[in-house]
């Protein structure tokens, strides 16, 4: 289905030159993703410290696309520049779904928007990321299929955080309907990714 994922290779070849400009600096796959991790967890500290504040939530939108430029970044080193390893594939896979919980979670602080529809969007995820993971268990690849994976989650939030950011009423009950379409999505997608797992084994 589609997904924001499919564009990675078009976002990939825009990065390649700061790509190379990182190698020459010595930056290693691993650091990238660690920095990652932290510049959601600061984000994500930031929404929860300041729940009144409108400039953490107008800074989602930047600091989400900065973690996907830096995510496709780690990605292109480790393949491209032979920084692979054992630990680089689990700060990979722990680092996405930690910065996913860090920085999402603390939605559920705003006011007007639904703590526990945040709390399930957050379950999903993560489920929805194990789903793409256990394929590789069962020997198939590790599945990405949307239509709400990891940069169709970061558009989600992206959006919801820059409106609420701005200041525009859109009232908790259109927000509500907002999340419950994210968990509908997330839902559908662990569903694609193990329904296409098995189908790949096969």
């Amino acid at each position: 289905m589609p997904s924001i994922y499919n564009l990675k290779s078009s976002f990939q070849n825009l990065l390649r030159p700061l790509n190379a400009t990182l190698v020459k600096w010595g930056v290693t796959a691993n650091q990238v993703t660690i920095a990652a991790l932290l510049l959601s967890a600061a984000s994500g500290a930031a929404i929860a410290l300041f729940p009144n504040e409108r400039w953490p939530l107008l800074a989602v939108p930047v600091v989400l696309f900065v973690r996907m430029a830096l995510n496709a970044i780690d990605g292109m080193l480790a393949r491209e520049h032979n920084m692979q390893s054992s630990l680089g594939a689990v700060l990979n896979e722990l680092g996405d779904v930690i910065s996913d919980v860090v920085l999402y979670l603390p939605f559920a602080s705003l006011v007007g928007v639904s703590a526990p529809l945040v709390v399930v969007i957050v379950l999903l995820s993560v489920i929805s990321e194990m789903a793409g993971v256990v394929s590789v268990q069962i020997g198939g690849s590790r599945r990405y299929d949307g239509p709400m994976g990891k940069s169709d989650r970061a558009f989600a939030f992206g959006l919801l955080a820059f409106i609420i950011g701005l200041g525009i009423n859109i009232g908790s009950a259109i927000i509500s309907g907002y999340l419950v379409v994210i968990i509908l999505l997330l839902t559908l997608t662990t569903l694609n990714r193990i329904k296409n797992a098995l189908k790949e084994i096969k």
